[in-house]
């Protein structure tokens, strides 16, 4: 990687290094927050879900905006409104007012960041050249939040403002970069272009809203009319001439174990976070910075994803590194379950190493695997349909770990039955990985998908191989008359 190209991997690593230390650093400073503004638990878990479905609502509308409305335009744009909110938040007098910031620029990171990996998953080679760069890229992801942890706690010492004024400085600098290097592709012409999915963009959105808040509040009627909303979306995708999914995209089993892995490695890993901040704050009484130090070894990924991950890539496959760090995880969550009031940290550390172990196995071999074999014309929505797992599931594992800790009389009785919550979901989401896992690992060469398709598992975009298969059973049918 060498020229133009490195540039535009450093400038689009820097979105997503931006994105990781805007939410760690306002993770450690959560409780500063609402200590200035007077939020109940409730509410102060909605500064942190407002981003998360303002992100994974607009996520597909975002992904789609970059197939059809030019991938450097939609990067540029939504950068510059992430930038002017992320300021705004910092000004916030209400609590309200912080929740509303944050939507907008969750928003924002919705239609900038499947821009951006759709400009890495179209620029650079499928194959060994594109898993480098989609390693280095969620490695950097991993940097951003090991940053952000340390740099939330040394700014929320100041003043919990900062934490929102610090990320304003850098992304100016990524946005200079950007102008500088990203290239700027043809324009598409109107017929084309096509046109947006407003509809459906709708629908999905209020969809995921009113399921989480129906989760938050263990209230049957929002979760009901947030399914309802998501079965309407579903129909109007179906009679939909340009849909803003094509449900094709879908019949992978592949793609969809992915894609489910992810929603459910992610409600573990933000549930556990949160509670962890909690009970290490406001039970143990340690520092902001403090916090942040226990919780840096967690960044040990980042150091990982782009050195020992592909060469263990190179030879167990995908596949199997998912399935492994998800049991990884799953280990880490339990050793955490008998939680005790004054537990040291060396009592806590073999988790937190452990999820830094399962993260670098399973972020990056996902992220290649929602995106190979994606025509190049769909990588916007493939990088949104990634996302917005990502971000639904950190907004039901927030809610999950909230509703769960609130029902209980004391904090640390309520913190340990929630911790079932991260438990529970990463042990499903190795469940949903075995079956793919039976069938045989991936591994960079072979024509099966990833995540083991195969035995009736297409990958997206590889009708060519049916020619192929074809042959072989002709022949293998010639050998029996014989």
């Amino acid at each position: 990687m060498r020229g133009r190209r490195l540039g535009v991997l450093l400038v689009l690593c820097g979105a997503i290094f931006l994105e990781g230390i805007d939410v760690a650093m306002l993770n450690v400073a959560l409780p500063s927050i609402r200590a200035d503004l007077g939020l109940e638990t409730g509410a102060l878990q909605w500064v942190m879900s407002a981003y998360v479905l303002g992100y994974g609502g607009f996520m597909l509308l975002g992904g789609r905006a970059a197939d059809l409305f030019g991938r450097r335009a939609m990067f540029i744009g939504w950068l510059s409104v992430f930038l002017l909110f992320s300021g705004l938040g910092g000004l916030a007098t209400e609590g309200w007012q912080l929740i509303a910031a944050r939507f907008v620029t969750g928003v924002a990171a919705a239609f900038m960041t499947p821009a951006g990996l759709s400009i890495i998953t179209t620029g650079f080679d499928e194959g060994a050249q594109r898993d480098k760069a989609l390693l280095v890229y969620s490695g950097t992801a991993a940097a951003g939040f090991s940053v952000g942890l340390v740099a939330g706690g040394l700014l929320a010492s100041v003043g919990w403002r900062w934490v929102f004024f610090a990320p304003v400085a850098l992304a100016a600098l990524i946005l200079a970069g950007a102008l500088a290097f990203v290239p700027q592709a043809p324009p598409a012409g109107r017929r084309d272009r096509g046109r947006i999915d407003v509809w459906g963009g709708v629908l999905v959105t209020a969809g995921v809203v009113l399921l989480v808040l129906g989760v938050e509040e263990a209230a049957a009627m929002p979760a009901v009319a947030g399914l309802a909303l998501l079965g309407a979306f579903a129909l109007v995708e179906r009679r939909t001439a340009e849909p803003l999914v094509r449900l094709g995209i879908l019949r992978s089993p592949a793609l969809l174990r992915a894609n489910t892995a992810a929603l459910l490695f992610s409600a573990a890993f933000f549930g556990f976070q949160f509670l962890v901040v909690l009970y290490l704050q406001e039970v143990r009484g340690w520092s902001t910075l403090q916090t942040s130090l226990a919780m840096l070894v967690i960044g040990i990924d980042a150091v990982l994803s782009p050195t020992v991950v592909p060469q263990l890539l190179a030879r167990y496959g995908n596949g199997r590194l998912i399935f492994t760090g998800l049991l990884l995880a799953a280990l880490a969550y339990g050793l955490f379950l008998p939680l005790g009031a004054d537990w040291s940290y060396l009592l806590m550390l073999p988790s937190l190493i452990l999820l830094g172990l399962a993260f670098a196995l399973v972020y990056g071999p996902l992220t290649i695997v929602a995106t190979e074999g994606v025509a190049e014309q769909e990588q916007g929505l493939a990088g949104g349909l990634l996302y917005t797992a990502f971000q639904f599931g950190a907004a039901l594992g927030l809610a999950g770990v909230t509703g769960v800790a609130a029902g209980a009389a004391d904090p640390l009785e309520g913190y340990r039955t929630a911790l079932l919550v991260p438990f529970a979901a990463v042990l499903v989401a190795a469940a949903v990985t075995l079956p793919g896992l039976r069938r045989g690992s991936h591994r960079p060469g072979q024509g099966a998908g990833a995540l083991g398709a195969g035995d009736g598992d297409e990958p997206v975009g590889a009708h060519g191989d049916v020619h192929l298969g074809v042959r072989q059973g002709v022949d293998v049918a010639q050998d029996v008359r014989g």
